[in-house]
């Protein structure tokens, strides 16, 4: 039987992805592309919760107790880890920031 997961956000995803949809719809004028995006991770973020661990790890700088994984949704990443049966979602970043620095 397969192991069933519980899905958390954290308040700094939510925050990433809200600044996120914010510019993209009010900044660049294009909520449609917003909405867009919100939905595509939302997709993403849910089949990976199916099976979170079976996925290369992040390799990060800092020592973690936990490993960081990602998903990958546009010009975007997100950052998860897995505790027990939880898959946590942490961050929401522009892949093209340097995520030493963030994660």
């Amino acid at each position: 039987m397969a192991k069933e997961y519980i899905l958390k956000y954290l308040p700094l995803f939510e925050r990433d992805l809200a600044g996120a949809r914010d510019y993209i719809a009010e900044t660049l004028q294009n909520p449609a592309a917003s909405a867009r995006l919100v939905d595509e991770a939302e997709k993403a973020i849910l089949k990976r919760l199916f099976n979170p661990e079976s996925f290369q790890r992040y390799h990060s700088v800092k020592d973690r107790k936990q490993p960081y994984y990602t998903i990958y949704v546009k010009n975007y990443t997100v950052f998860y880890v897995v505790i027990g049966n939880i898959m946590e979602v942490r961050r929401f970043i522009l892949s093209r920031r340097d995520m030493t620095r963030l994660v």
